[in-house]
């Protein structure tokens, strides 16, 4: 009997500590707070102070914090007027003070999930902001991992962390898993403007982060699980991944039979059904495309799968820088030059146009390569104006180069690797002696076009 009521009792307790997280989420007294103040996060915090909650931001990098604390933006589309505003208001509070864990009533985790040496999943940060979340963690949170991942993690990773000082999901607090959609230069969207995919580790989880996403996105849209929502993030990614490995493959093929892709693929676009374009390039980059199908290959040999299909498109994709520096090799053997010793300008090492992200770029590879075999380099961003430490490749030290006449015309090529808006390609076309172009960029250039090569 006594058993039965203490049960009962939990029961009621649990019952009633659900309702009042959903009504503050519904009323808008939740407090959100979002670990990782990057493309991901930063957005992501906006999108919340506009639907009208109150916001935490955390974040390791005391430079960061630093930088909003005194109303400055170190992400391009992130106006610092704005910046500014909300720190002032107290909407925004950034800190890297991780013992504030437990002021937020929703805690959403948008911290880096990159790859390993050998290919494989590196879910450190992830863990590590779990054991820091769970120093802190007080009943009635709930918590979501944004990060992108393998299709468990956030049952079989961050749950046991989450659990290891006894408290337990859907009763005492609350775990979802919403992947993170940002596409960052388009100015199509934005996070308020994208639905959202949210799946919850249990029934209530689902419905109160469902109910906090309802606030602050366009659109939600409930899955069963966390799984089934962690799925759909690879499988958006690694669909982009495989039909850019297929253009990249037809760029080399019809390259060799004089075809111009480019033009294909405008041919191709107008077919009213049944086809999307995807546009080849000198390698994948950013932070989603070239890392998630691995992560769908690394589940699938856990699981004694090879998944063929997807590894191809991988070994075709980063192959792509080696192409570029073979044909600027030939490009340059023509003007009666060896890469090595040569000058060679990259412009743009963003991983895309008309944005200041150069993570995961395929610039770098390039560099490396071009560095090896003895290149003189040096590049122009108008986004980048130094070049970052990167994880995974050895950079040079240097700032971005003026883009005059003379020093396009100094460099022995100039190699577009990155087709910013800000560029005027006439202009480059015109005083630079050989262009190498992996973005068909120059392809509306009236003159000059035989100092152009096609990569």
């Amino acid at each position: 009997m006594a058993t039965g009521t203490r049960t009962t009792s939990n029961s009621q307790m649990a019952d009633a500590q659900f309702e009042t997280a959903l009504e503050a989420i519904r009323r808008k007294t939740a407090r959100v707070g979002v670990i990782g103040l990057g493309y991901v996060g930063l957005p992501l915090i906006r999108a919340f102070i506009n639907a009208g909650y109150r916001t935490l931001g955390f974040d390791v990098d005391p430079g960061k914090i630093a930088a909003l604390e005194s109303g400055r933006s170190y992400i391009g589309h992130i106006a610092a007027e704005w910046i500014a505003e909300i720190v002032e208001d107290g909407s925004f509070q950034p800190t890297c003070d991780m013992s504030r864990l437990s002021e937020p009533d929703a805690i959403l985790i948008c911290v880096p999930t990159p790859l390993s040496e050998s290919r494989d999943p590196d879910l450190s940060y992830i863990e590590a902001t779990a054991r820091q979340i769970v120093e802190h963690l007080r009943p009635g949170q709930l918590i979501v991992l944004e990060s992108t991942t393998y299709p468990g993690t956030t049952r079989d990773v961050l749950l046991p962390i989450l659990e290891s000082r006894g408290l337990r999901a859907g009763s005492d607090f609350y775990l979802a898993y919403s992947p993170e959609r940002e596409d960052p230069g388009n100015i199509q969207f934005d996070a308020r403007s994208i639905p959202k995919v949210v799946g919850g580790l249990d029934a209530g989880s689902r419905e109160l982060a469902v109910a906090l996403y309802e606030n602050a996105v366009v659109q939600v849209v409930p899955v069963n699980s966390c799984e089934v929502a962690e799925a759909c993030k690879i499988l958006e990614n690694t669909y982009r991944a495989v039909n850019i490995a297929l253009v990249n493959e037809l760029k080399v093929l019809f390259q060799r039979m004089g075809i111009d892709i480019w033009e294909v693929i405008q041919a191709a676009k107008t077919k009213p059904f049944g086809f999307q374009a995807f546009y080849p390039g000198p390698g994948l980059g950013g932070h989603c495309i070239p890392i998630d199908p691995f992560y769908l290959t690394w589940l699938a040999r856990k699981r004694g799968m090879n998944t063929r299909f997807i590894e191809l498109a991988g070994e075709i994709n980063t192959s792509m820088p080696q192409y570029v520096v073979q044909r600027l090799a030939e490009a340059l053997n023509e003007a009666g030059k060896p890469i090595k010793g040569s000058r060679i300008a990259l412009l743009g090492v963003a991983y895309k146009k008309d944005v200041d992200d150069p993570r995961e770029s395929p610039a770098f590879t390039l560099m490396e390569l071009l560095l090896q075999r003895g290149a003189v380099l040096t590049y122009n961003d108008p986004h980048v104006p130094r070049l970052p430490r990167m994880r995974h490749h050895d950079v040079p030290d240097l700032a971005s180069e003026p883009l005059t006449a003379e020093y396009l015309g100094e460099q022995d090529c100039v190699l577009i690797v990155t087709d910013h808006s800000a560029y005027d390609y006439d202009f480059i076309v015109r005083h630079a002696r050989l262009v190498v172009d992996t973005r068909h960029a120059t392809g509306r250039v009236t003159s000059g076009r035989e100092k152009v090569v096609q990569a």
